[in-house]
């Protein structure tokens, strides 16, 4: 981050390029901040009483804001007229090393439709000061590496705001004659400014108990809008284990006497760990069988798991600056990863991790916004809050744990935790921890963190007499400003089969460090069946052809489950790989579609399989992971190849289609793993029978949907209603609606389902859903439920005329006015223009340009419209 002692020179149109290696300490320290509140919707005054200690010799004080002014400000208690603005920052100038800094503020929340600062939310005040939002509220340093003590008094109307919630513990509170009462809240651990929060008005509360290892009792709140509370025991539930967790896996104890919970309905994200007072996204929060399917309660169990653990990745030991955003995103997503993971099934939760990190992530390693884990420049930082930072950044470190192992991982983990317990700290600072705790040598590892880019793994097995060669050969593909890639470390978990017995003889760990490496493995009188990536040990695109047999084989007898799952995955795209590119004849398609169907029949027919892996492993790749196998890529041609095998299935195996879908309805309503298997199953039958026997698959859906006693079930029959055409459809779709209309998050799954659906007619539903009556532009859940769903939908958002390209961009520019961070995550699904075929790939960047001759751009969304028309 530049040394914010000077500004640097930009423009509207060229917003200042911030550079990891130009980071300078901060001129200025902020020991203890003390802030008082006079809350309003529309007229919120901030006094802040700020204590500074001089760093640097010389520098005047610089205290960033973003569209606030001064109202008073006061240096020891007395007037000081030597301050002027830049730009939106307050420059003083003092003459000691130690003053007391008293600045006075008044903003307006309700106006607030950024969600960013102070705002306000169906008459709650509430806050998001992640990454930049506190200057939006007073005047302060607003860096991560500017820690602080801080203590909140607020004061509001009583009626209005009966409830007042800060970060750390409450001290003290009372009433004051005008119907006014107050709250005073202190925080004893010092935190940098992105963690301040604060939530006013009516709310209640679920309570309980959580008693820490070291016997501190701390008292448990989730706060929701009255009418919600029974909608949060699953979340309460999930907190309490991860508190328990966090203690018992990495040594973890909560600090405070207070955890407290809000959910807010307008939201940027999902949550935020802000200290002692987590404010969430209520889709992340509320859940019961009638209005959550399976995958909400999972999410809801992740990501309260996910801001419980930043109390200390995150907190206690905090970023120096926001390229090191994976120091505690990267090691939190692993740990809500592994959390998840002892609480529900393993495996599933690793192949669903894949599935996530593949369809998010690979598109963005190899597009132009490709960018490492801990990135090298930026100009809005919120821009890089991504499935690279996040999802990738989590598989890096899991890889740590593959070469440490469990024990040492965590002596590594134990270590970091001690060193910088207290300090804003780097990725480099968690690796030196990680290498010396579990006696590592990391210095290659470190290109990880360095390189962007997916590597890539072609492999290739020889056999000779009873010796097997394994020849791994590696390459990083050049992205934007990164065109000579050096070798990574990639672990690969490996084991060779026999295909006589159905057995190996145990796992290898292969560390790959070279551009080329030959493994020999001794005692194999005939050539093995190679399983290789086996828990998906490294984030790489192995490539690897295999005979549809041995890929069969592995399917059925591979004993780790990813390993299993994997095979089948790449069964199904090797196939249809060859498919769209026509390269199959009649005949070949005609093996290929039999030997993906052998293993699909022994999937449903395995007595030793769980519904829940049964269920993964009947779900083909998705069509964005199908493209990122094919350059330039005909999406059309995907979804049709992807339907007509989907279709030949469910004609092929109609029968087991129908047994399993009359077995798993059988099956009672449970949050067990059985019950689960079975709904997930239920709903992938009708998938498969959908476009083989349409008649079959709405007869079958619609008396799901009107049998249903839960979501889940509900849900899946709606969407596969949804795709297709006939009165059953209208009839779910408005019942669905009726059913649920005081329920945003439901209505939510209402939009998605149809702009996200396989129906002819999805861009027609979507473009009439814009001007329904229960659509905003203003509410952040709303705008992803409608159109990121359809930006998803491949055939739909990528209609040859380029209609849907049309109505994305026509979004952005609606949008960036009201939220231009929300605006600027629906640029990427424009920018991935030269991955698609000629054509269409012209109609993307038109609209890209279209967007970007707008002068009044947000920051963000013109980054990202930069870096998609020239990186």
């Amino acid at each position: 981050m530049n040394d914010m002692s000077s500004a640097p020179v930009a423009s509207p149109d060229h917003p200042p390029v911030i550079r990891r290696l130009d980071y300078q300490p901060p001129a200025w320290l902020v020991p203890t901040i003390d802030l008082d509140f006079a809350l309003s919707l529309d007229s919120t005054r901030v006094r802040s009483t700020l204590t500074v200690t001089r760093q640097a010799a010389g520098a005047p004080l610089r205290l960033n804001g973003d569209g606030i002014a001064v109202a008073g400000l006061t240096v020891d208690g007395h007037a000081h007229n030597a301050w002027a603005m830049d730009g939106n920052d307050l420059v003083i100038t003092l003459p000691g090393d130690r003053h007391t800094v008293a600045i006075e503020t008044v903003i307006n929340p309700v106006a607030n439709t950024q969600l960013s600062g102070l705002y306000a939310s169906g008459g709650l005040l509430c806050t998001q000061c992640e990454a930049e939002g506190f200057r939006r509220i007073t005047f302060f340093p607003d860096r991560p590496d500017v820690l602080s003590r801080y203590g909140v008094r607020m004061t509001g109307d009583a009626a209005q705001f009966p409830v007042l919630l800060s970060n750390g513990d409450p001290v003290a509170q009372g009433k004051n004659p005008d119907g006014t009462h107050w709250a005073q809240w202190n925080d004893p651990w010092p935190k940098p400014s992105y963690l301040f929060a604060l939530v006013a008005g009516t709310l209640v509360a679920s309570r309980d108990r959580f008693v820490t290892q070291g016997g501190r009792t701390v008292d448990l709140a989730i706060w929701v809008r009255p009418g919600d509370e029974t909608r949060t025991g699953h979340a309460m539930r999930s907190l309490i284990a991860s508190m328990a967790w966090d203690e018992a896996v990495y040594g973890r104890e909560y600090d405070l006497d207070v955890f407290n919970i809000v959910a807010v309905s307008d939201f940027n994200a999902g949550a935020m760990e802000n200290k002692g007072l987590n404010i969430f996204n209520t889709r992340y929060i509320l859940a019961d069988p009638e209005t959550a399917n399976d995958g909400d309660y999972d999410a809801v169990e992740g990501v309260v798991a996910h801001e419980y653990f930043h109390n200390w990745s995150g907190n206690r030991v905090t970023c120096r600056d926001w390229f090191q955003l994976s120091l505690k995103e990267g090691f939190t997503v692993l740990r809500d990863q592994q959390f998840s993971a002892d609480h529900g099934s393993p495996p599933v939760k690793r192949i669903e991790d894949v599935r996530i990190l593949r369809a998010a992530q690979f598109p963005e390693d190899s597009g132009p916004l490709a960018h490492p884990i801990r990135p090298d420049s930026y100009q809005e930082i919120s821009n890089f809050y991504t499935a690279t930072v996040y999802n990738k950044g989590a598989e890096v470190i899991r890889m740590m744990t593959v070469l440490a192992g469990p024990e040492r991982f965590r002596q590594g983990t134990d270590l970091y935790f001690d060193r910088h317990d207290g300090q804003a700290a780097t990725c480099e600072d968690f690796v030196k921890s990680i290498e010396d705790g579990a006696g590592l040598d990391l210095t290659q590892f470190r290109r990880w963190y360095e390189q962007a880019g997916t590597p890539r793994v072609d492999v290739a097995l020889s056999h000779a007499g009873d010796t097997v060669t394994l020849t791994l050969k590696q390459t990083v593909p050049p992205t934007p400003g990164q065109t000579d890639k050096q070798p990574m470390v990639i672990p690969l978990r490996t084991a060779l089969f026999d295909p006589a017995t159905g057995r190996h003889a145990g796992e290898h760990l292969l560390v790959l460090t070279q551009a080329q490496q030959s493994f020999a493995f001794t005692g194999h009188a005939s050539r093995p069946v190679l399983s290789i990536n086996r828990g998906f040990s490294a984030p790489v695109a192995i490539n690897n052809p295999t005979p549809d047999a041995d890929l069969v084989f592995l399917a059925a007898h591979d004993d780790d489950p990813f390993a299993r799952y994997e095979a089948m995955q790449q069964l199904v795209v090797q196939h249809l790989v060859a498919a769209i590119t026509d390269q199959l004849s009649d005949a070949a398609r005609d093996l290929g579609r039999a030997s993906i169907g052998e293993a699909m029949a022994a999937i449903l027919a395995d007595p030793a399989l769980d519904d829940l892996m049964r269920g993964e492993l009947v779900i083909l790749p998705g069509e964005a992971y199908l493209a990122e196998q094919l350059s330039p890529v005909d999406p059309t041609r995907v979804r049709a190849e992807r339907e007509a095998l989907k279709a030949w299935l469910g004609t092929t195996l109609a029968s087991q289609w129908h047994a399993l879908h009359d077995r798993t309805s059988a099956v009672a309503y449970g949050l067990d793993a059985a019950a689960r298997g079975a709904r997930k199953l239920k709903t992938q039958a009708l998938v498969y029978l959908a476009p083989a026997d349409p008649a079959e698959a709405i007869r079958r859906a619609a008396a799901q949907y009107r049998t249903a006693d839960n979501m889940t079930d509900r849900q899946g029959a709606l969407m596969v209603l949804c795709g297709l055409d006939g009165p059953e459809r209208d009839a779910a779709l408005a019942d669905f609606h009726d059913r649920f209309a005081d329920n945003p998050l439901v209505i939510d799954k209402w939009f998605s389902l149809q702009a996200g659906s396989l129906n002819p007619g999805a861009i027609d539903h979507t473009k009439a859903l814009a001007h329904h009556a229960d659509f905003t532009l203003t509410n952040p859940n709303r705008v992803r439920a409608l159109y990121m769903a359809f930006a998803a939908n491949t055939a739909a958002f990528h209609d040859p005329d380029g209609e849907g390209y049309r109505l994305i961009a026509d979004l952005i520019l609606a949008l960036d006015p009201i939220n231009g961070n929300v605006a600027a995550r629906f640029v990427p699904p424009l920018g991935r223009w030269r991955k698609i075929e000629p054509a269409r790939a012209a109609l993307m960047r038109a609209e890209l340009e279209r967007i970007a001759a707008v002068p009044t751009l947000s920051r963000d969304v013109r980054e990202q419209v930069g870096k998609s028309l020239n990186g």
